[in-house]
């Protein structure tokens, strides 16, 4: 640890802000701040993932804090990397299984403080030469490393620092006076730590049972937006929420705002039926009396009906209720009603109201569900809004490579030997074990390949001495509730740990108690793993978090978990690169995103070989989002409903109209009009600059000046207009820059559109997808913003092309064939890495480029350079020189970089490569690389 270095940090920390200093040494308030994406979690894991040796004290120690930091703490196993960790028997909040997950760490030394009244929060990590402290009010649970409001003091020291050495004598002195726990010390204190829970979940019971039900703030919201439709005179309404959210106790409220006098509950299984007839009893009371109209039961005098579609969809049950018998009807699982059984219903039946509820109502074989309540959506609650809101139980995924025989990573298309061998088998057994549950009962659902997988795993963990089950298509409703009765039961002689199955629980069970679930089976749909996720996410009494165990072979699709884990359907390779590489700190609330280095590797490479943008793919989607909307959607739209990315229908096709054309009976617009459209959507509103944008929007409405021009950009983004951005804008407008000149703008100072350019605006067709082109990139220059900071005109992280890279420096013309690796011009020097070099590479450019730290990155000239060639003496002697680092992973990625910051020279060094003479330079980052940056690209 540098003292230098050290001390300029501690003067900018705690004397003078504005002093130079690397953001490592300066101390820092650690805390969760979901709006910059902060959490003391992220801090934790950068911490241990650099020490040599750890030590936490801690009051509190509970599983989900815990499991959020098991593959790192893993990883310091393997490496053979130290730990203390001393815990506190403090109003017996420590949970047992806690102590039991780190004792599975040979590494780690663990204590628990049973005198006292221990309360200390501190994390020291040895760096070798120094160490860093974080102290202050966070204990290890999940809440406290990711969501709740704490402050922590992240500093460092050097060893020969009072403050450390006080640090250190202070934790061996109450480490030495704790107790070395172990499982027969675990056990004893299991009694007493089970002993207050009972007595807190009497006392949490008797509030619940005095509480009166109500909605949730959330449900408060879409009652609100159901009550618009009404009011509005609508007569259908389709609500969107995600699995677990209390769609069935909505649907309660919002009948009784209307006190109907009949009313209908349609679902597909019996078993949901009766379920749901319980909520809506909980909500009404004797006000109303309720059935059941399926198999035997024909309750018919119920003012409530809850019945099967397959038994009243029949004609001689729909002949005994008249088309408006029912004032409320209420359709559970929507995404169904194409079905045969719900038209027939729905064709039917008019009631006064119909309430369609799904957590999926996007389908993909043609049938329009949106056109079946009048494309009316009272509301929509996805995952992650639920998520945030805390409506739902956390989650803590573990993605971990799935192997057979040898330690071989499953294939696509493995067979059922590879799928049974022992290996696999132990593998599973061992991960599902090491990972565990909150509880430490476990409650777990696994979802198969095939029903002989199912069947044969199930055997496999049977003869280990745990009780599972198989379901499948064919086991009946009585097979299936008893099942889950089982895998629910407190009773030790005949609760199940598992139920093996293969789709069958995808939607329509509830399982609240379920507290583990294991993926064995290639994600090929987000939809698919986002309902199999969903049976275990809702709340029950008692359950901390759901544990998601994602075997992860050699898989195509795999490209689909960050999609169905972030909810991000925009198909865009970048950003779904970046969610991976953010990890848990893209999450909301208390869930937790973790990978071992294979299985996340193998994600990034599904990525980068995923045509994710194919003609059929953009074609099905627009046709979905075009059914929700009940009208052709704009640019705007995809944008604002969270779809695909719109931009790649205009790299397409080469304009958005041009695709639309296509699809919709457009009138046609001219060759020189469609030519221009495509310019404009090529160059211009790919957003990667936002004045030309702004100019050519002014511009649509009236003359402007440079001044005006200068001023709205000012106002609306904060940008200061200089003068050879407004030359380059000009040339960009008329596509000099590009090398096809058409004339769109003239004048100087005084801009106005071109005659030919003004005759195109009176086309309606022309003007409104112009200006739908142009409003999507302001609304991604902004989302762009939202995200990073901006520095030159380049936004951090964000990705480029050498082109945009020419134009948003003010060069004159596109020089990307020329600029390669570098190019020194008109003060300033691009520079382009690919990071990881293909082995095929002439050996004359296999440069040896690549970060050593967040905070240096080392980079070598182009061969034959010497300390003396123009533009290392550049580098050298021109202080002001701009100099923006571009960096992409490898080819596989596009042709695109990501721009890393501004870089500074710090050493100059004439070696050799090959033999040639080049010049090696240090250079230091002036904004150190985000951490999920520099994992996914310094990773393998």
């Amino acid at each position: 640890m540098n003292v230098d270095l050290l001390a300029a940090g501690l003067h900018r920390g705690f004397l003078e802000a504005a002093t130079p200093a690397e953001d490592q040494f300066v101390p820092q308030l650690v805390r969760n701040d979901k709006a910059q994406g902060k959490t003391v979690l992220s801090v934790v894991h950068r911490q241990l993932n650099a020490c040599s040796e750890f030590w936490f004290s801690v009051a509190f120690a509970t599983k989900s804090g815990i499991a959020a930091l098991l593959h790192v703490l893993q990883e310091l196993e393997q490496r053979q990397v130290r730990g203390r960790v001393l815990v506190s028997q403090y109003q017996n909040f420590t949970q047992p299984e806690a102590l039991r997950a780190l004792r599975q760490f040979a590494n780690i030394e663990l204590r628990m403080a049973t005198t006292g009244n221990f309360h200390a929060k501190g994390y020291l990590f040895n760096q070798g030469d120094g160490y860093n402290l974080l102290i202050g009010s966070s204990n290890l649970t999940a809440g406290a490393l990711r969501v709740n409001k704490e402050w922590n003091l992240l500093v460092a020291g050097l060893n020969a620092g009072e403050l450390i050495g006080d640090v250190r004598a202070t934790f061996a002195q109450e480490f030495a006076a704790g107790v070395a726990v172990d499982e027969a010390f675990i056990l004893a204190y299991e009694q007493v730590y089970q002993a207050q829970a009972r007595l807190l979940s009497k006392a949490k019971s008797l509030v619940e049972l005095h509480a009166v039900i109500s909605p949730n703030a959330m449900q408060v919201e879409a009652l609100a937006g159901i009550a618009q439709l009404r009011a509005a005179g609508e007569r259908k309404g389709l609500l969107i929420s995600a699995t677990g959210t209390g769609k069935t106790y909505l649907s309660a409220f919002d009948a009784r705002q209307v006190m109907p006098r009949r009313l209908l509950f349609v679902v597909h299984r019996a078993t949901i039926a009766k379920a749901a007839l319980r909520t809506f009893q909980r909500v009404f009371g004797s006000s109303r009396t309720m059935g059941i109209y399926s198999g035997e039961r024909k309750e018919t005098d119920a003012d409530f009906l809850f019945c099967t579609i397959q038994t009243l969809s029949q004609d001689k049950h729909l002949a005994l209720f008249p088309p408006t018998y029912f004032d409320y009807i209420v359709v559970d699982e929507t995404h169904r009603s194409g079905a045969a059984g719900y038209k027939r219903l729905l064709a039917h039946c008019t009631p006064a109201f119909l309430l369609g509820m799904t957590a999926t109502p996007e389908r993909t074989d043609g049938y329009d569900i949106f056109q079946q309540f009048d494309h009316n959506i009272a509301y929509e609650i996805c995952l992650q809004r639920a998520l945030e809101e805390d409506m739902l139980c956390p989650f803590q995924y573990f993605g971990v490579t799935d192997v057979t025989v040898a330690g071989q990573v499953v294939e696509q298309e493995a067979g059922f030997n590879q799928l049974l061998a022992q290996e696999r088998v132990s593998h599973i057994l061992d991960r599902a074990a090491f990972y565990g549950c909150d509880s430490g009962q476990v409650r777990g659902l696994v979802f198969c390949r095939s029903v002989e997988e199912s069947q044969a795993l199930s055997e496999a963990f049977n003869q280990t001495g745990l009780r599972t089950l198989a379901l499948h298509g064919g086991s009946s409703e009585e097979t299936r509730a008893a099942a889950i009765a089982q895998l629910e039961s407190d009773d030790p002689a005949t609760r199940l740990h598992y139920v093996f199955t293969v789709d069958i629980f995808n939607e329509g069970i509830d399982i609240p108690r379920l507290n583990q679930v294991i993926l064995l089976r290639p994600t090929q749909s987000a939809i698919v793993f986002v309902q199999q996720l969903g049976r275990g996410l809702r709340k029950a009494a008692g359950k901390e978090y759901l544990t998601v165990i994602d075997f992860i072979g050699n898989y195509a699709s795999s490209y689909l978990i960050p999609i169905a884990l972030f909810g991000d359907t925009s198909y865009n390779k970048d950003n779904l690169r970046k969610l991976l590489a953010a990890g848990s700190s893209l999450l909301p609330g208390a869930s937790t995103i973790n990978f071992d280095r294979i299985a996340q590797e193998r994600i990034y490479a599904a990525i980068d070989e995923a045509k994710l943008d194919g003609r059929k793919e953009l074609v099905r989607d627009y046709k979905l989002l075009r059914f929700k909307l009940g009208r052709p959607p704009w640019m705007g739209d995809f944008v604002a409903h969270g779809g695909r990315d719109p931009f790649q229908y205009v790299e397409a096709w080469g304009s958005y109209y041009a695709f639309v054309a296509g699809q919709e009976n457009l009138e046609k617009l001219s060759s020189a009009q469609a030519e221009l459209l495509a310019l404009i959507s090529l160059h211009l509103a790919n957003a990667k600059r936002i004045e030309e944008v702004e100019m050519l929007g002014l511009l649509l409405r009236q003359e402007v000046s440079y001044a005006q021009v200068r001023e709205h950009i000012l106002a609306t983004y904060g940008l200061e207009l200089s003068p050879p951005t407004y030359r380059s804008c000009l040339r960009n407008l008329n596509f000099e820059f590009v090398g096809t000149p058409r004339p769109v703008v003239e004048g100087d100072d005084e801009l106005r559109l071109t005659a030919s350019c003004a005759a195109m605006l009176k086309n309606s067709v022309f003007r409104k997808f112009l200006e739908d082109a142009l409003q999507f990139a302001r609304t991604r220059y902004q989302e762009f913003r939202a995200q990073s900071g901006l520095v030159c005109g380049f936004f951090l992280y964000q990705k480029y092309s050498r082109r945009d890279v020419c134009r948003i420096l003010n060069w004159d013309k596109d020089e990307s064939s020329t600029v390669y690796g570098y190019k020194l011009k008109e003060g300033a020097l691009p520079l382009f890495v690919n990071y990881h070099k293909e082995a095929d590479i002439a050996s004359s450019t296999a440069y040896e480029d690549g970060f050593v730290s967040p905070h240096i990155f080392d980079w070598m000239s182009k061969t034959r350079r010497k300390l003396t060639s123009p533009e290392i003496v550049a580098l050298r002697e021109v202080p002001e020189l701009f100099i923006p680092l571009f960096v992409k992973k490898h080819n596989g990625e596009g042709g695109d970089f990501y721009f890393m910051g501004e870089v500074r020279p710090e050493e100059f060094v004439e070696t050799t490569l090959h033999g040639l003479p080049v010049v090696k330079v240090r250079f230091a980052m002036r904004v150190p690389v985000e951490e999920g940056m520099y994992g996914y690209l310094t990773g393998g």
